[in-house]
């Protein structure tokens, strides 16, 4: 309520989910070395209860992942009166089960009506018919941020993440 009209009603997160599926195309947030974020598009598939990337072993994401695995992706419109604006903050971990990494090549082949379709390959995935290796993250959510416009409501839903190794 503290950000939210006093009229906004809560986002489910049935609604909010729907919208992670949905999305063609988030944003993504990982940290230099040095610091400095870094900012850029991507797209992502809802599997499992995770959203899933892929990337370039030497894109810049990539290096920084290697160092910290904390991101944040987010999606939605850049419109003021009306739409749902999701932030997302949680871990990502590589995926390298073949068996998953099979899953998720369907899950882009479908979602992207076949214009992204990946091979598994080495434990990660590679264009059709490409040399070039692709790594495969799955971030699962600790806390998602819905931002519904029009009534401007926030809601904050949080999950349990559990404690990481050393």
């Amino acid at each position: 309520t503290r950000f939210s009209d006093p009229n906004a009603v809560a986002t489910d997160w049935e609604e909010t989910r729907r919208a992670l599926e949905d999305a063609e195309l988030f944003w993504i947030t990982t940290v230099r070395v040095d610091g400095r974020p870094h900012v850029t598009p991507l797209v992502a598939v809802w599997l499992d209860d995770a959203i899933h990337f892929a990337t370039g072993s030497g894109e810049q994401k990539a290096v920084n992942l290697r160092t910290n695995q904390n991101v944040i992706l987010t999606t939605g419109c850049n419109e003021w009166e009306q739409g749902l604006d999701v932030v997302v903050e949680g871990e990502a971990v590589q995926v390298v089960d073949e068996s998953v990494l099979e899953q998720l090549a369907e899950a882009w082949a479908t979602k992207w009506d076949g214009r992204w379709h990946y091979e598994v390959h080495d434990h990660g995935f590679r264009h059709e018919g490409g040399s070039d290796a692709v790594l495969v993250f799955a971030v699962k959510p600790a806390k998602v941020l819905a931002f519904a416009k029009g009534t401007f409501g926030q809601t904050r839903h949080r999950f349990s993440v559990p404690a990481r190794r050393s």
